[in-house]
């Protein structure tokens, strides 16, 4: 399935403030109960955002535009944080013996 018809409804301003607040979460309560909500919050938040950012309106599109955002938020710090693992020693998740 292709997904790239998403890419016209990212709000960077909104994938951003979303990916900061992730990692203030991710990074203050180093929880396990609270990281599997992540996604979800950022979620929420990211609608919550694209409606302020929209003047508070509300739409179809303004809604898959504030799901996509805080989900592609959450995306990326996976993204980077997997890369980063590749260069630091000790944050490879390999069984290598």
């Amino acid at each position: 399935m292709d997904f790239s018809f998403l890419k016209d409804y990212i709000v960077l301003v909104v994938v951003g403030i979303c990916l900061i607040i992730g990692f203030i979460i991710k990074n203050v309560i180093p929880s396990e109960k609270i990281n599997k909500f992540i996604p979800l919050i950022m979620g929420v938040l990211g609608v919550v955002l694209n409606c302020w950012v929209n003047n508070w309106g509300f739409s179809p599109e303004i809604l898959l535009g504030g799901l996509a955002s805080g989900l592609a938020s959450t995306g990326s710090y996976e993204l980077v944080d997997n890369i980063k693992g590749l260069f630091i020693k000790g944050k490879d998740d390999s069984n290598e013996d």
